[in-house]
């Protein structure tokens, strides 16, 4: 939040490059946790828009598989701009969240969340965006491996090895639910 902000402070436009290239290697965390939290959304429910976003999704995680160390974006999306003003606004907006999760969420097991664990969590990552399309053929089912994609995005963005773990555990659990959704 604060690398935003003083993004935000020295130029007028800010744009979604910028915001990549400040994130860093903790630019994947909100790359696969925005998506899935659209998918868990009532969003979610249209037709074609589950499989839409594990499509992103994987997309993502297919570049961290594959060892980069920032997020790449095609340049039309890299230029999407907002007017540096209005950045503030929206991080003030999401301050509330950040205090939650700097409160409970903190650098527990760390070592889980960099190196070939990153590479794992890609694996297990694009393996349960593939489960999300068949599963739209029951109302909301695609949210159950999306709901372990997230707790992937929210741990790589803490940092957090807990997380990383509870959303391994969740990831097993997502596997026994579609078994029994579709079995």
């Amino acid at each position: 939040m604060d690398k935003l902000r003083a993004l935000a402070r020295r130029e007028q436009r800010v744009t979604a490059g910028c915001v990549a290239d400040a994130m860093g290697t903790r630019g994947y965390g909100p790359f696969l946790l925005v998506p899935a939290l659209l998918e868990l959304s009532p969003l979610g429910g249209v037709p074609g828009v589950p499989t839409l976003l594990a499509g992103v999704v994987a997309l993502f995680a297919a570049q961290m598989l594959f060892g980069r160390q920032q997020v790449w974006m095609p340049q039309w999306l890299r230029r999407r701009a907002v007017a540096g003003g209005r950045l503030p606004t929206a991080l003030d907006r999401l301050q509330p969240v950040t205090r939650f999760l700097d409160r409970h969420c903190h650098r527990r097991l760390s070592m889980l969340t960099r190196g070939p664990f990153v590479r794992i969590a890609a694996a297990a990552v694009i393996a349960l965006a593939c489960l999300v399309p068949p599963l739209e053929l029951v109302p909301f089912a695609s949210s159950v491996p999306m709901l372990a994609i997230a707790l992937f995005g929210l741990a790589l963005l803490v940092r957090d090895g807990v997380l990383m773990l509870a959303a391994a555990l969740g990831s097993g659990a997502a596997v026994v639910a579609v078994i029994r959704i579709v079995g």
